[in-house]
């Protein structure tokens, strides 16, 4: 079975790397065009490019997909297989792929279509997530599922819970193109009364309001971390939250610095508090909060705001 796989960030490179390990025929590889990063604007090709040089396949970083149905029609590939690619595909190039195009999405669906499941499924306090495979659509995340592969978030940041669910998107791609192989396709729809929606994230979604109960504050810090990162402001300028567990309640104003000590900043919120361990000061580098205290730059009865 020929395949031609499509994705963009550093979470749809196990999935490539895997697919081609195992011997599955990649006959190509399509992801977004080379962007300026950094303060120099250095050009630079996405991970999955990086990753496809690397294997020798043939790489199309196409500006807009829908323009080159031709291109794609003459690979002659069975399937297509996307996973972050980030442009949306029309019905011509749908109908490129014989045996269709299937997506690696980072969430059990229904829940979570759209662009930031794995924060999303933070946020809202689940306790499990997961990988979807399904039969791409029109539709934004709506086709049947071929399969289904489940993560326990616990305590998980989003970095730590998107590098665990990269690797099981591995798995399922794999899986699913054996499942394509063999014919076995028990496909099964999505139930539409149980669809959620999640936006795209900002920076600005991630101030911290410390009126707010401290475990939605945590999920908030996690769901944040390692970026855009949760923030306040503190003695005028940005300080970012990377990291945080449950505090002892005790009393204290909204934003206070209860303690601060070899644990790390305990805030009182307005139910309960947290314990800061993770932050990153304004114009500074990661560092642990309880470092952070020892160059006595925060202390008890500072307020965060």
């Amino acid at each position: 079975m020929k395949i031609v796989f499509a994705g963009s960030p550093q979470f749809a490179v196990p999935a490539l790397e895997k697919l081609v390990e195992s011997g599955k025929q990649v006959i190509a590889v399509i992801t977004q065009p080379d962007k300026p990063t950094g303060r120099k604007k250095i050009l630079t090709p996405t991970p999955v490019k990086q990753c496809a040089q690397k294997l020798g396949l043939p790489v199309y970083d196409f500006a807009k997909i829908r323009t080159e149905v031709k291109t794609l029609s003459k690979l002659g590939a069975d399937i297509m297989i996307t996973c972050a690619y980030g442009q949306i595909l029309t019905e011509e190039v749908l109908g490129c792929f014989k045996g269709g195009v299937w997506n690696i999405h980072a969430s059990l669906l229904p829940k979570f279509r759209g662009a930031s499941p794995i924060q999303s499924a933070i946020l809202a306090g689940e306790s499990h997530t997961g990988v979807t495979v399904m039969k791409t659509e029109l539709s934004l995340d709506t086709g049947d599922m071929l399969l289904v592969k489940r993560c326990e978030i616990g305590l998980s940041t989003c970095g730590e819970l998107t590098g665990k669910l990269s690797v099981l998107g591995a798995e399922a791609a794999v899986e699913a193109v054996e499942l394509l192989e063999r014919g076995d396709c028990n496909l099964l729809m999505q139930n539409e009364a149980a669809a959620t929606y999640c936006k795209k994230i900002s920076k600005a979604d991630g101030k911290v309001d410390f009126n707010r109960p401290a475990a939605e504050i945590l999920r908030q810090i996690k769901a944040f971390s390692p970026e855009p990162a949760a923030y306040c402001n503190f003695c005028g300028a940005n300080l970012n939250i990377l990291d945080a567990a449950l505090g002892d309640d005790c009393n204290g104003k909204t934003g206070e610095v209860v303690a601060a000590d070899k644990r790390g900043v305990t805030v009182k919120c307005g139910e309960g508090t947290i314990v800061i361990t993770e932050l990153q000061p304004a114009s500074g580098k990661r560092m642990r909060a309880a470092d952070f205290v020892n160059g006595r730059k925060i202390k008890a009865g500072d307020v965060l705001d």
